[in-house]
């Protein structure tokens, strides 16, 4: 009965049309209904769409006042504020009154006013508890929103993306602020937190540009991942002593932040904490501290003092050395453009100077037996690095995209040589590789454009997949006789190379292995080679004359990918006299 009484208002209206919409759709225009079952079959079938429609119609809304729309709990008497189209200044009631009945206005459900652009304010009232996710989100015209102190909790992207909103305060009473609360809020210059907020969550005022001071009060224990990342105008921010955790990328980009007191009280600070914060200068350690994360001060490029309380237990900065360094392993964790390092380090820790642009020399003290991935990673500032004869081992990308680097000697001590180690260092012109190395590993030389020549020694054994790709100012190359597979686009795009030598030790030639090698105008395949993966010589554009005495040789690309793919000045074939298959 309840629902047959709604039939009157205009959602029952609405309803009524689109039941006789989709009534009127379901039928097959070509069937014949006789006349005396078109009362039988329409009337009820009518009746009970009316009915499921005006159902779903009331999980919208179920009533509308004064241009505000609510769902109601008939049980406890309350009402929740609803999704629908609101402009201008919007003043929500402490209660109303439907169909006699009076209900309290508690809460405001999640993406009541999302996407609004033309509401200018809201009035929310003390009887709302509850700000529901994405409540707000992006209302770009919102400039100023009241929240009374009968708040508890707000939720997910609450006020995402509202661009013009400038200040806002938090009450005491709000225990609990969700995930991208205040995101992209970039018009946001101020923020008082509540005392009662324990946690400032994930991403809270993530890219609030315009913030340039927020107070953290002494309730908050745990400051969540990008919780701050890309305030670039915050110019400083006092932690308080009842933090105990930092999150990973929780000040990243704050390129204003020039100073940063971190309290007593924090135990850990995770990666990526306080990178590309470009404005900071000097940073403190703490007692406290026992965990650090990679790249905390990754993109700092203005720091130049580090220092740790000589009362922590774990790190230590040591003969003023201005780098942080584990203790008990004398691993070298952080350092900036102005470190010195101690001749009592070890290690030289995974992305210990990554993003160090300022850092332009580093000397290696002949204690360091082992440098860590990314160690020097986009250190784009550094022009010439010695390695002592103490190190073994370098890891991936240990000077990876280091843009100036022209020079580098490794010595005869070092076994193993990382992934991507020298990638896109595009000035490196020559390279000896110590006879030490036997593999010449993945993506090693990648991008080195600049490169001129390389030698590589009788030690190694394969060259790893990408290892010289795109070193296109390579004019020429000896492999060893020692090496017996060539991986997939090893000399990929290396358009200056004009001649190489493939030893008869060599059994694989992988995909693409010197495909775009465009110089290259002739080329002998040894009888030894059994594998040549497609598209190995591919785009060889000046390539003429090819021996081919691989009479082993049992794959040799395909229909689909032949191995002289576009080679097409290539006019002069010359093939063993043993050999069985003749290349695609």
């Amino acid at each position: 009965m309840t629902l047959l009484k709604h039939l009157k208002n205009e959602k029952s209206a609405h309803a009524e049309t689109s039941a006789m919409q989709y009534l009127t759709s379901s039928l097959d225009p070509t069937t014949i209904i006789p006349g005396h079952l078109i009362h039988t079959i329409i009337r009820p079938a009518l009746l009970l769409i009316l009915l499921l429609f005006s159902s779903f119609s009331a999980l919208a809304y179920d009533c509308c006042i004064d241009g505000i729309y609510y769902n109601l709990n008939t049980t406890d008497k309350t009402a929740s504020i609803t999704k629908g189209s609101y402009n201008g200044n919007v003043v929500i009631p402490e209660a109303i009154t439907f169909e006699g009945m009076t209900y309290s206005v508690t809460s405001i459900g999640d993406n009541a006013f999302s996407s609004c652009s033309g509401l200018t304010s809201v009035t929310i009232p003390n009887s709302v508890t509850y700000i529901g996710d994405y409540a707000f989100r992006d209302c770009s015209g919102l400039t100023s929103a009241t929240i009374p102190n009968s708040v508890t909790t707000i939720g997910s992207a609450t006020f995402m993306g509202c661009s013009g909103l400038t200040s806002l305060v938090i009450p005491n009473s709000v225990t609990s602020i969700g995930t991208w609360a205040f995101s992209n809020c970039s018009g946001l210059t101020s923020m008082t937190i509540s005392n009662s907020v324990t946690t400032i969550d994930d991403a809270t005022f993530y890219y609030c540009s315009g913030l340039t001071s927020v107070i953290i009060p002494n309730s908050v224990t745990a400051i969540g991942e990008r919780a701050f990342s890309g305030c670039s105008g915050l110019t400083s921010v006092s932690i308080p002593s009842s933090v105990t955790n930092i999150g990973e990328y929780a000040f990243y980009g704050c390129s204003g932040l020039t100073s940063v007191t971190i309290p007593n009280s924090v135990a850990s600070i995770c990666k990526y904490a306080f990178s590309n914060c470009s404005g900071l200068t000097s940073v403190t350690i703490p007692q406290s501290i026992t965990s650090i994360g990679d790249d905390i001060f990754y993109g700092c490029s203005g720091l130049t003092s580090m220092v740790v309380d000589k009362n922590n237990g774990t790190f230590d900065s040591r003969d003023n050395c201005n780098a942080i360094i584990e203790t008990s392993t004398n691993k070298l964790v952080v350092g900036c453009k102005s470190t010195i390092i101690p001749n009592s380090v070890t290690f030289i820790g995974n992305a210990a100077f990554s993003g160090c642009s300022g850092l332009t020399s580093v000397i290696i003290p002949n204690s360091v037996t082992a440098i860590g991935e990314r160690a020097f990673n986009r250190c784009s500032g550094l022009t010439s690095v010695t390695i002592p004869n103490s190190v073994s081992s370098i890891g991936d990308e240990a000077f990876y995209n280091c843009i100036w680097l022209t020079s580098v000697f490794i010595p005869n001590s070092v076994t193993t040589i990382g992934k991507s180690v020298f990638s896109y260092c595009g000035r490196l012109t020559s390279m000896t590789i110590p006879n030490s190395i036997t593999s010449v590993n993945n993506a090693t030389f990648q991008g080195c454009i600049g490169l001129t020549s390389v030698t590589i020694p009788n030690s190694v054994t394969a060259i790893g997949a990408h290892a010289f790709d795109g070193c296109y100012g390579l004019t020429s190359v000896t492999i060893p006789n020692s090496v017996t597979s060539i991986s997939e686009y090893a000399f990929y795009g290396c358009s200056g190379l004009t001649s190489v030598t493939i030893p008869s030790s060599i059994s694989t030639i992988g995909a693409s292995a010197f495909s775009s090698c465009s110089g290259l105008t002739s080329v002998t395949i040894p009888n030894s080679v059994t594998t040549i993966g497609g598209l190995a010589f591919e785009g060889c554009s000046g390539l003429i004359s090819v021996t081919f005495n691989a009479e082993k040789c049992t794959e040799t690309g395909s229909h689909d990918y032949p191995i002289f793919r576009y080679c097409k000045n290539l006019t002069k074939l010359i093939i063993g006299d043993k050999v069985t298959t003749i290349p695609s």
